[in-house]
């Protein structure tokens, strides 16, 4: 078993909660759009309620632990690690839920750079206590906005986890994919399991707008968030994610091992 004392202090050494590499000056541009209701950084979610800057800097302060002072506007950002393992528990107990309703579950990232391990590690487990790891619509072309342009990504699964990659890049089955914020990837993935006529998924675990998009149709949905992505802490204020668990979504791929290892052990998963 992995203690709480022992990621705690993963956690700050990792620099994945405490001063993260994330600034505040980031994140109050991502608050800024967020309240003009740029797509950019709504990842899918249509917020019911209008949030000013001054709303989201209180959520934020919240739900991540960020100063809530708005004259505090440069220098790193701050996660509370108190509020990463609150959320971490919340996070095990839903894959808890799912398994013990052997629920399918749909697991896809928009930083397979860096997370792809963490949810692989998950839906390895997940897949060996019964539940269906599913991988609709592998193969689909999603075409997404980039600062480039439009650019056509194709939807792609490894390990059973969602991502995508510009076709031609990297053969299938690679783990070199694409980072992305949007929503529809998940959207296709959706769309072909119901077309498929298979399994849904009642449980989407990923980041960026593989929560917010499948939050927004209705999907259980659980993620993590930087302080910089405001939208997946609002759409748990507004009900429509389940778990936001607030670290640094850009840390080194192996300083998340441990962080899977936590959630198993509260999870009930460990083998």
């Amino acid at each position: 078993m992995l203690s709480t004392g022992a990621l705690r202090a993963h956690l700050l050494a990792a620099r994945l909660a405490g001063p993260v590499a994330t600034s505040r000056e980031t994140s109050l541009r991502s608050y800024r759009l967020f309240a003009a209701r740029d797509p950019r950084v709504l990842l899918g979610l249509d917020p019911d309620r209008a949030w000013g800057e001054r709303d989201l800097l209180r959520l934020m302060a919240d739900r991540c632990g960020v100063s809530d002072d708005p004259g505090h506007v440069s220098g790193p950002d701050v996660i509370d690690p108190e509020r990463t393992l609150s959320a971490l528990d919340a996070f095990a107990g839903c894959l808890a839920g799912a398994v013990e309703r052997r629920a399918p579950v749909l697991f896809g990232t928009g930083h397979p750079d860096r997370l792809l391990g963490f949810y692989a590690g998950l839906a390895d487990a997940v897949s060996a206590a019964g539940c269906a790891v599913l991988t609709p619509a592998q193969g689909r072309c999603v075409d997404i906005a980039t600062r480039f342009g439009v650019r056509t990504f194709s939807l792609d699964y490894v390990r059973g986890v969602a991502l995508v990659r510009e076709p031609g890049v990297r053969m299938p089955g690679s783990a070199t994919g694409a980072h992305t914020h949007s929503p529809l990837p998940v959207r296709a993935a959706l769309e072909g399991a119901v077309k498929a006529g298979g399994l849904l998924p009642e449980l989407v675990v990923g980041d960026h707008g593989w929560v917010c998009g499948a939050g927004q149709l209705g999907v259980e949905a659980i993620g993590l968030a930087d302080t910089d992505d405001p939208a997946l802490f609002v759409g748990e204020a507004e009900g429509r994610v389940s778990v936001t668990v607030p670290l640094d979504d850009g840390v080194r791929p192996d300083h998340y091992r441990p962080l899977v290892r936590y959630v198993l052990d509260r999870a009930g998963l460990s083998r």
